[in-house]
């Protein structure tokens, strides 16, 4: 059987001891980011990229060896296990070669072939095979056929009797492994995707329209093209077929199995070989491809999304500071919430900026009174209806102020379902949803990680096809990017809120509540041991996430970095080497970076962890996100009749796919940066250029106000 190991330590160029190492940390309930993190000396630094692919693909190689088994015992009940079968199936690391193998013995349905074979037509068809080989000698077709007519049986001419022979022999010819991979090779390289719109849709009465008359090569179609074809043909729009040429297939099979120069056998088998092909081989891999290249087409897109979602849950916070946020409206108000700098709710009032003059003058003096009350430094502004009305109206109130708060436009995507959520309920029973939709809106402008957890990931709009992609598949990549991004950037114990600290490594969503709780009960933590009286968090839990947690103003200085709590030895050895007591070992940069870290160097820790340990308490508690920036929309451009093609605005990229980006530039419709437009030379992915939540510059290339399409360009701008 397979050594898995070293499969996979083949297939990735890393060591065994690599790949054995971090299997054994992750059967022992270690975590990706803990493993990446804090056991880079047991996998010699294996980042989390590598750690997924080597789980997933143990997994992959883990259940195949369980599918050869269940095989090999199937073929072997039958007594039609050969020495040469078995070592083809103990060498796969494909399910679709093991299943091409597997086949010829898998118990079926009733087909034509095993009716034929009911009827006594085996040794007539083995008959016929014999007969095709290069120096058989010829016998009379029409006469040996003759001997297997019974009545009784139902083959009452000659013609039955051949006709059940070509089927077992035709089963025969589908069933065989190297057949059926050469032909799905084939067909994937030449095979061409066709679609077309039904008769009953006229053109231009669809969304499909560019798909009218589609084409394009099995092997280069882009994966939104083959969700689209595929959503299409689900809503009875589209006919999809694939194009190849049969011919050549047909002439191909003739060559492999025709070994014959007697003309009426020749004949006999070429007609075999068409209705093997188009009854049983052609409609099977037919299926087979569209699950491949729609399988492809999700993990393709997945992996877009997945991107997206990191850059998203990335983005550079504002900061912990005082902020007033808007979630705007016309007729009903627009709904203001005050946030401390921890993210507290305050208060909330609403106001009706644009119902008139008069409410617009009482609105003013509402927000005046409440930037000066509660030292507003920043104000966030919902981009949903009314967004650039409202964000005028603020921009009239805080111009003649000394001390201008930071004004930004922020991305409400999904904030109106956090705000119905059980979450939110429990975050906030006693207020509207249209109010916990203002909070959520100021806590995404303060952390955007820290409430863009609260909010399934398929609802924040950035995904591409995300409801016609593999569920299950998406939400465990999903929530492996979110897992990802938390523990990257740390979470503060004290201020965290239990959705956020479920995603911590090691801790699960009962125990994130159980911390929630004692905080409340006891105050806030001290120190990170104290984490250990947390109901269910034992030393393994702890072991997990400890690294992971902040304490800000703690006991212990080491608990505000992503210096681990077994690290911390070490450090008090490096604070005793320095002459320095343990307080003051975040505040001697020089004499850290001096450092000759071999001294330190044990069987346990390496000078991985030491160059860690050294980078953090050069920076304790920095936040490794990017500066804060944020777009600064034009003014006097609010709508889409607003814009004039050349007119060069600044935007924020909101969603990244495989044909370009879409931007935000202030008129309530994203435009698109079409893949052809992103740069002045030729790109392969739209992820070379840009990411979502980038701030850029565009040009409008072209306006449809009917159909609300705006084309922008990031050329020579």
């Amino acid at each position: 059987m397979l050594n898995v190991i070293k499969v996979i330590a083949s297939e990735t160029s890393l060591s065994s001891d690599q790949v054995q190492n971090a299997l054994n940390l992750l059967s022992e309930g270690a975590t990706i980011p803990f493993i990446a993190r804090y056991r880079k000396e047991k996998t010699d630094s294996l980042d989390e990229i590598q750690l997924r692919y080597i789980w997933e693909k143990y997994n992959y190689l883990t259940e195949l060896e369980k599918r050869k088994q269940v095989i090999l015992e199937a073929i072997n009940s039958q007594n039609k296990l050969t020495g040469e079968l078995k070592n083809k199936i103990e060498s796969c690391l494909q399910k679709t070669e093991l299943e091409d193998l597997y086949l010829p013995y898998k118990p079926k349905r009733r087909t034509r072939a095993t009716m034929a074979r009911e009827k006594g037509l085996e040794p007539l068809a083995q008959l016929i095979k014999s007969l095709n080989q290069p120096l058989a000698q010829p016998l009379p077709l029409i006469e040996e056929a003759q001997k297997y007519i019974a009545q009784e049986l139902q083959v009452k001419t000659v013609e039955d009797a051949l006709n059940g022979a070509s089927d077992i022999l035709a089963e025969e010819v589908s069933e065989k492994a190297e057949l059926r991979a050469y032909l799905r090779e084939y067909l994937i390289k030449e095979g061409i995707f066709i679609s077309k719109i039904k008769s009953e849709y006229p053109e231009g009465s669809t969304k499909y329209e560019m798909y009218r008359n589609f084409q394009a090569k099995v092997k280069k179609i882009a994966p939104h093209n083959i969700l689209a074809l595929f959503r299409g043909e689900v809503e009875g729009i589209l006919t999809i077929n694939i194009d190849f040429d049969e011919s050549f297939i047909l002439s191909y099979l003739a060559t492999q199995e025709i070994q014959t120069k007697n003309t009426q056998i020749k004949q006999f088998y070429q007609q075999i070989i068409k209705d093997a092909f188009n009854r049983l081989i052609k409609p099977s891999l037919i299926r087979e491809i569209r699950t491949d290249r729609k399988n492809w087409a999700d993990l393709e897109s997945i992996k877009t999304f997945e991107i997206n979602l990191k850059e998203l849950l990335l983005s550079p916070p504002a900061g912990m500071k005082p902020t007033l946020a808007i979630d705007p409206g016309f007729r009903t108000g627009c709904k203001v919430a005050i946030l401390s700098e921890t993210g507290q709710f305050l208060e909330y009032t609403a106001i009706f900026p644009h119902t008139g003059a008069e409410k617009r003058k009482e609105a003013a003096i509402i927000v005046k009174n409440l930037l000066q009350k509660y030292q507003i430094e920043l104000i966030a502004i919902g981009n949903g209806t009314a967004s650039r009305e409202t964000d005028q109206f603020i921009l009239e109130i805080i111009h003649n102020l000394d001390h201008k708060p930071i004004k930004v436009i922020v991305n409400e995507s999904g904030a109106s379902i956090y705000s119905a959520s059980d979450l939110a309920r429990k975050e906030f029973p006693e207020l509207d949803v249209t109010v916990r939709g203002a909070i959520s809106i100021g806590r995404r402008l303060q952390d955007p990680l820290a409430e863009l957890v609260k909010i399934d990931p398929k609802s924040i709009g950035v995904g591409q096809y995300q409801h016609d992609v593999d569920q299950k598949l998406l939400k465990k990549k999903l929530e492996e990017t979110v897992e990802s991004c938390v523990n990257y950037v740390g979470v503060d114990l004290n201020t965290a809120s239990s959705a956020l600290l479920a995603f911590v490594s090691g801790i699960t969503p009962t125990i994130a509540n159980n911390i929630v709780e004692y905080r409340n009960n006891n105050g806030v933590f001290q120190t990170r041991k104290q984490l250990l009286k947390v109901s269910k968090l034992g030393a393994k839990a702890f072991e997990q996430a400890a690294g992971f947690l902040r304490i800000r103003g703690g006991e212990n200085p080491l608990d505000n970095t992503a210096v681990h709590p077994e690290s911390y030895p070490l450090v008090q050895a490096i604070a005793t080497s320095l002459n320095l007591p343990l307080s003051k070992i975040t505040q001697v940069n020089s004499q850290l970076q001096n450092i000759n870290l071999e001294q330190f160097v044990t069987d346990t820790i390496g000078l991985p962890t030491l160059k860690d340990v050294i980078t953090e308490l050069e920076k304790p508690g920095r936040d490794p996100r990017e500066e804060f920036k944020y777009a600064i929309f034009k003014e006097g451009v609010t709508e889409i009749r607003d814009l004039i093609e050349g007119m060069i605005l600044e935007g924020v990229v909101t969603n990244v796919v495989n044909f370009g980006a879409f931007v935000d530039i202030g008129v309530h419709q994203d435009g698109l940066v079409h893949i052809s437009q992103l740069a002045n030379y030729f790109i392969n992915d739209p992820k070379e250029i840009v990411k979502v939540g980038q701030v850029i510059q565009v040009k409008i290339l072209e306006v449809n106000e009917k159909l609300k399409r705006i084309s922008l360009s990031m050329k020579d701008v």
